[in-house]
């Protein structure tokens, strides 16, 4: 059995090598790149990465399809350039490809999420399991904009290690994602007819803030999860205007 990996980038030069570093025992790598300016595509192809550059921007979903109607491997393994895959979970991964035929088409295994100085344990960020191993030609990734997902057909199985996920390294990047985030999900929503009101802004706000806070257990992380919480809050207030000013 063989393996293929799969991720897209933009600007990525300051994660694409460490990412690609992880995940080294590939036979595979594909990367589809949406125009970077930086050194991306040619730090990519320094790890033998095969390099793909698109020329529009289609959304996560679509973009990830690309790379993986790219890979040739029985199976396939989607990462993004801020993550990186720890020794234990590569170790759980080879010996799916390697060993007796797998008990399943699909494989999750759980993430941690880096927050402006500290690998979250609670605030909704942990335990988040998330399938991005599967048996190729039994998995699709849904057209979604942004949040995008892995759609498998067959049954699942969970694989010990971790994914580590560098995600926000400071708060500038929390900002800016929450801005160009919000306006991808308020594009979608437009797009299934939804509508919105500042009403509907401020209590959907209100109870992320109370989700993430109180029952995920986010007051446990400290400033992180306090920060974690309001940016969360902040995310849906803006996707709701976003919808109703596009509405007006």
């Amino acid at each position: 059995m063989s393996l293929s990996v799969i991720l897209i980038t933009r600007n990525e030069e300051a994660n694409i090598g460490a990412c690609l570093e992880s995940v080294a025992f590939a036979d595979e790598i594909i990367v589809v790149d949406s125009g970077s300016t930086d050194a991306t595509v040619e730090i990519a192809k320094k790890h033998g990465a095969r390099t793909v550059t698109t020329a529009d921007w289609p959304g996560f979903g679509a973009q990830k399809q690309r790379a993986l109607d790219l890979a040739t491997s029985d199976w396939v393994l989607s990462i993004d350039a801020d993550e990186r895959a720890t020794p234990e979970l590569a170790e759980a991964i080879c010996k799916v490809i390697t060993g007796p035929k797998p008990a399943f088409d699909a494989y999750e295994f759980s993430r941690r999420n880096w927050y402006c100085g500290r690998f979250l344990d609670h605030s909704g960020a942990s335990p988040d399991y998330i399938v991005r191993l599967f048996r190729r030609g039994t998995a699709r990734f849904s057209d979604h904009l942004v949040h995008e997902r892995i759609m498998p057909t067959g049954k699942v199985g969970r694989l010990d290690g971790k994914l580590l996920h560098y995600s926000f390294l400071d708060f500038s990047e929390v900002i800016g994602k929450i801005d160009s985030y919000s306006t991808a999900s308020a594009k979608q929503a437009l797009a299934a007819g939804k509508t919105a009101s500042v009403g509907k802004a401020i209590r959907h706000a209100s109870w992320m803030f109370f989700r993430v806070y109180v029952l995920k257990l986010g007051f446990l992380d400290g400033a992180q999860g306090l920060a974690k919480s309001i940016s969360a809050a902040q995310g849906t207030y803006y996707r709701y205007l976003k919808i109703w000013f596009a509405r007006l």
